[in-house]
């Protein structure tokens, strides 16, 4: 049985040096039967998805099916392929998947719902920006997606994934969480260090509101895929160096349930508050309602 408690399942993992990836592949073999290499390939085909989902509106530009949105990805590729982002390398090559996974998932094409449709940039991202970056081989990736599946697993069972129920903290917070464990662990960190990179990953963005403009899942949710991006990198850099969460992961993931219940309606994706309801949010939802495209994203 799958121990839901990070700070138990630490325990386990220290006694027995393994790795939360170890784990959660093992879980999985138990849970449905299948055998260790038929879980990889699956994984490694949904890694296949990710990448695709980051690399097509890079190339070029991809338009959302409501046209509010796109081209963010490309035009942001170009500016960074031409060295001037002040990021970095990784961390600017990561914003620019997040931002090409959540356009592609606004033009209605093939993403990893990784843990939702709107959060879906963050993890492949994070994951493979870092291994380009490092040149970590594919399996190291793989491995990378199944530490992130048990942290997802952690928050799905304490709290929730649903910007419906927690707001975008829920998801985009969860998302970066999951993220920045696994590049801790693909990086050669502890399971102990993931979970503090996942506690400050999430922290990052506890109250995080779920207000998309129109009801639609990008406007502010594509720009939040970038920032979940590098946020993620930033708490897995910090607890690569020794850094630790002052509250642990599980509080952490019990404080983000609690202030996602106390959060209004009009805060929980119900496009009835926050950016929504600005003059311009609202003038855009009246375009889109009239049949007029806007491009003022």
């Amino acid at each position: 049985m799958f121990i839901l408690k990070a700070e138990e399942l630490t325990a386990y993992l220290e006694e027995r040096k393994g790795a939360l990836w170890e784990y959660a592949l093992e879980q999985e073999e138990i849970s449905s039967g299948k055998s260790r290499e038929e879980i990889r390939r699956q994984m490694e085909q949904t890694l296949c998805v990710m990448e695709r989902s980051a690399d097509m509106a890079r190339r070029e530009p991809v338009r959302s099916v409501s046209g509010l949105t796109g081209g963010n990805a490309w035009k942001y590729e170009t500016y960074r392929s031409e060295e001037k982002s002040i990021l970095g390398k990784i961390p600017s090559l990561a914003a620019g998947m997040a931002l090409s996974c959540s356009e592609v998932n606004a033009s209605m094409q093939c993403i990893v719902a990784c843990p939702t449709a709107g959060s879906c940039g963050i993890v492949p991202a994070a994951v493979l920006a870092c291994a380009q970056g490092r040149g970590l081989d594919r399996e190291t990736m793989v491995e990378g997606l199944f530490t992130a599946s048990a942290v997802g697993i952690l928050i799905g069972s304490r709290a929730t994934l649903a910007g419906a129920e927690g707001g975008c903290q829920a998801e985009c917070g969860s998302a970066a969480a999951m993220a920045a464990a696994a590049v801790v662990e693909m990086l050669g960190g502890t399971p102990k260090m993931a979970f503090h990179a996942a506690a400050m990953a999430l922290k990052s963005v506890l109250g995080l509101t779920c207000d998309p403009v129109a009801g639609l899942v990008e406007i502010p949710c594509i720009k939040r895929n970038a920032s979940g991006a590098v946020n993620a990198l930033l708490c897995a850099d910090l607890a690569l160096a020794g850094v630790e969460s002052y509250i642990p992961f599980d509080e952490v993931v019990d404080a983000m349930y609690a202030v996602g219940k106390a959060m209004p309606k009009a805060l929980r994706e119900t496009a009835k508050g926050g950016l929504a309801v600005t003059p311009t949010g609202l003038r855009m939802k009246g375009n889109l309602e009239a049949g007029k495209q806007s491009t003022c994203e």
